[in-house]
């Protein structure tokens, strides 16, 4: 059965603006936020959640950032999804999360876990949909948190 070419990028992160990593066991290249396939009866909320919950073990409910991408599924990822579907939508989600987050990484997808300041996040992300959701996410966070001080 092929995957529905819609997923869920959460971005999860702690007040002190460090950033969760997760790298990925197929790439060990590839440093990612949590993501994952929308099931086929599934809203976005409730996949962002399963998702948080079956990549690190966290409990939350992520918030909705009204924001979604647009990308052609390519490489390795290609073969799980029908040949009509060429794109995939990933709807963006953030949580925010106590420092020092207890995480349990599901073995099957991802053999370590990082957390980063955002400006090393964003050097260390992969894919440019994570990268641009750390900056739409934490950028404005940021900005508060200097015009505080």
């Amino acid at each position: 059965m092929y995957r529905r070419p819609e997923s869920v990028l959460v971005l999860v992160y702690t007040a002190q603006l460090d950033v969760l990593l997760l790298r990925r066991v197929d790439n060990a290249d590839f440093w990612q936020s949590i993501t994952g396939a929308l099931e086929f009866d599934e809203s976005a909320a409730l996949a962002a959640q399963r998702e948080l919950l079956e990549e690190t073990g966290i409990q939350a409910t992520p918030v909705d950032q009204q924001t979604s991408n647009c990308f052609e599924i390519s490489g390795v990822w290609r073969a799980r999804y029908h040949p009509d579907h060429t794109h995939n939508v990933e709807h963006i989600f953030s949580v925010q999360v106590d420092r020092g987050q207890a995480v349990q990484l599901n073995p099957e997808e991802h053999s370590e876990y990082l957390w980063l300041p955002m400006h090393d996040a964003l050097d260390k992300a992969t894919s440019p949909t994570n990268q641009q959701a750390i900056i739409d996410v934490l950028s404005p966070l940021a900005r508060n948190t200097r015009a505080s001080d």
